[in-house]
């Protein structure tokens, strides 16, 4: 047999054996893998991480549940509200949402050039803030919200990313009464007490500055830097005789870190 023949013959069986499905299922495959590259390399690009941030966040379970501890701050809630009957704090201030480093604060003092109100109720979760921000928040209508919790959600095992969550969802409450207004959540903060919590602590600082980046009403303070050494050690004179909650030198350090973001128009 010729060689061009045999060629020819080769050629027509191979046509044979490429039928149109063997060709549809080929082009899928090259779909397939042409897709999935695309999807690797995007990972690479600029704001994608934050995308992937806010992506797992979301797959986080219900953050709309009332959490077991409300009924544990009822009695408190219930006295500030009783408060602002009494005496109606004016529209357009800043409050200071959040757990007892909120407590604590002496606002008067650090913050005398602000209409500031103070709403910690300490030993509280970022899913008590979350719960309780519509009655203690939203009717005082002020300019800004300064918050602080995620220190004892950590103590108690929750997760960085039900923490990052539930303050999403605060801010989505707030901001579906309140479109304009400002939030300023404090990052989690390194403490002698809960040293072993620290790269917790640094997980959820780094979700909760994500989800601030991805609105211009949101900002984050890193706390980190203002109470660690170059070296990496904590700066025990910014924490009380307890090591966790800050000392009076601490609240001032904060307070400077604050003060420009609290100045934002």
């Amino acid at each position: 047999m010729p060689k061009a023949y045999a060629s020819e013959k080769g050629g027509q069986a191979l046509r044979r054996r490429i039928t149109p499905a063997s060709h549809l299922r080929l082009e899928c495959r090259v779909v397939l893998f042409l897709v999935g590259l695309a999807v690797s390399l995007a990972s690479f690009l600029p704001g994608s991480w934050h995308r992937r941030v806010i992506a797992a966040q979301e797959a986080v379970p219900d953050v709309t549940s009332v959490p077991p501890t409300a009924a544990r701050w009822e009695p408190v809630i219930a006295k500030f509200e009783a408060q602002e009957k009494v005496n109606p704090s004016p529209p357009g201030g800043t409050v200071f949402y959040g757990s007892s480093t909120i407590v604590r604060w002496d606002l008067k003092k650090y913050f005398p050039e602000l209409v500031a109100i103070n709403r910690g109720f300490g030993g509280s979760q970022m899913a008590d803030a979350r719960y309780f921000v519509g009655r203690v928040v939203i009717p005082l209508r002020p300019r800004a919200v300064v918050v602080y919790s995620g220190d004892n959600d950590l103590a108690r095992g929750e997760t960085p990313e039900k923490i990052a969550a539930e303050f999403r969802e605060l801010c989505r409450l707030i901001h579906s009464q309140l479109p304009q207004m400002r939030i300023i959540v404090l990052g989690v903060k390194p403490s002698l007490a809960r040293a072993h919590l620290l790269e917790k602590q640094r997980a959820t600082n780094q979700l909760l500055r994500a989800f601030c980046e991805t609105d211009p009403r949101l900002r984050f303070v890193d706390t980190e830097k203002v109470m660690l050494r170059a070296d990496g050690t904590i700066r025990e004179e910014l924490l009380a005789e307890d090591g966790l909650h800050l000392s009076e030198e601490g609240y001032r350090v904060w307070s400077e870190a604050l003060r420009p973001l609290l100045a934002e128009k």
